[in-house]
């Protein structure tokens, strides 16, 4: 979808414009690429159901305790439990595995891990405990942030503490009169033969005031405010436990996803559910989205007097995704690796 405003190609469930501010109400009715509304959710079971047909296949599922995301192994389709009770997932995508021989993997393993002269023969010294491939479900939250920065303005400060250094070194080089150590008296002659530079007390003063200045944060009036905002389509890991799973900054390459279908995945690859809906999601997306905006913020501004961000959450979708997972022991210390199967791309690192 584009801003009515200003032209700018926008996310499908963004809420405003990026670039100008505008407020999107949506696609115009009749767009060619409009999306059908999103029907009501039927409840098909109550929240406390111990089984359960399948809304597409009719299929029986079972949920697990803390279960709150079920794949039919059957038919593909998935159901989760609100606040209402059990319903079926609208919508429910998939990204294809490019990345899924395991000598491709190894190979891209070992020179993540022995990136840099200290690592090297990291990955030959390791023991592996652990390495898989599954479809890890994650929901994608439609995100748009307007983050509102006031920083202290660098440029004008430096300007400001420079002219006021300067300005005070010509009255106190008028009122001191003499050159750098006046002062001393008798022990300037014990100096005497040494070559020491001579500066006017008020050059001396000068400088001092304005590394004080500088360090003090003189000039501190002068204030600027910046808009950052972005939209994002944030993946939250729909699984408690698979807390090295959660992206920090990191989205998935969406534009080649596709509908759910489970007969295209491999039987030795496991398709797992989750514990966590699409309410607790948005609420998680929010606070990771606050999160990474004030990183983000505080890597691009300098001494930062204020920070507010506003986030709008849109509509959320189940998207099983595939991970590789792999697990290494180096001495005691532990190397965990997150691989995007679809891109190739790294989602996590930890240890390294």
């Amino acid at each position: 979808m584009f801003c009515p405003k200003c032209g700018a190609q926008l996310p499908d469930d963004a809420t405003f414009c990026y670039k100008c501010g505008t407020r999107v109400e949506g696609q115009p009715a009749g767009a060619p690429d409009a999306e059908p509304a999103q029907k009501p959710e039927t409840v098909i079971a109550p929240m406390g159901a111990a089984s359960l047909k399948c809304p597409n296949c009719g299929a029986p599922i079972s949920p697990k305790f803390g279960e709150m995301v079920i794949t039919c192994e059957y038919c593909g389709s998935s159901v989760t439990l609100g606040n209402q009770g059990w319903t079926g997932i609208q919508k429910q995508t998939m990204l294809p595995i490019k990345l899924g021989n395991t000598d491709d993997v190894n190979r891209m393993i070992t020179s993540l891990m022995d990136k840099g002269l200290l690592h090297r023969h990291l990955h030959e010294d390791s023991t592996q405990e652990e390495m898989n491939l599954s479809y890890v479900p994650y929901w994608i939250v439609s995100v748009s942030a307007r983050t509102t920065v006031v920083a202290t303005n660098m440029a004008a400060q430096v300007g400001q503490t420079a002219t006021t250094a300067a300005l005070m070194g010509v009255i106190l080089g008028g009122m001191g009169g003499g050159g750098f150590g006046g002062g001393m008296g008798g022990r300037r002659r014990a100096f005497r033969g040494a070559r020491f530079p001579r500066l006017p007390a008020g050059l001396l003063l000068s400088r001092w005031f304005m590394m004080w200045g500088m360090g003090m944060g003189y000039g501190g009036g002068n204030l600027k405010t910046e808009q950052m905002d972005e939209n994002y389509n944030f993946p939250v890991v729909a699984l408690k436990a698979l807390t090295e799973y959660q992206p920090r900054d990191y989205q998935f390459d969406l534009q080649g996803r596709t509908l759910f279908d489970i007969s295209k995945i491999s039987k030795n690859v496991k398709v797992l559910n989750g514990d966590i809906g699409g309410d607790v999601a948005k609420s998680q997306a929010k606070t990771l989205v606050d999160q990474l905006q004030s990183e983000k913020a505080h890597a691009k501004y300098h001494m930062i007097q204020k920070l507010t961000t506003d986030s709008d959450l849109g509509d959320v979708e189940l998207l099983h995704a595939p991970i590789w997972f792999a697990r290494y022991d180096h001495k005691g210390k532990k190397i965990v690796l997150v691989l995007d199967a679809n891109t190739g791309n790294v989602i996590n690192s930890l240890g390294l």
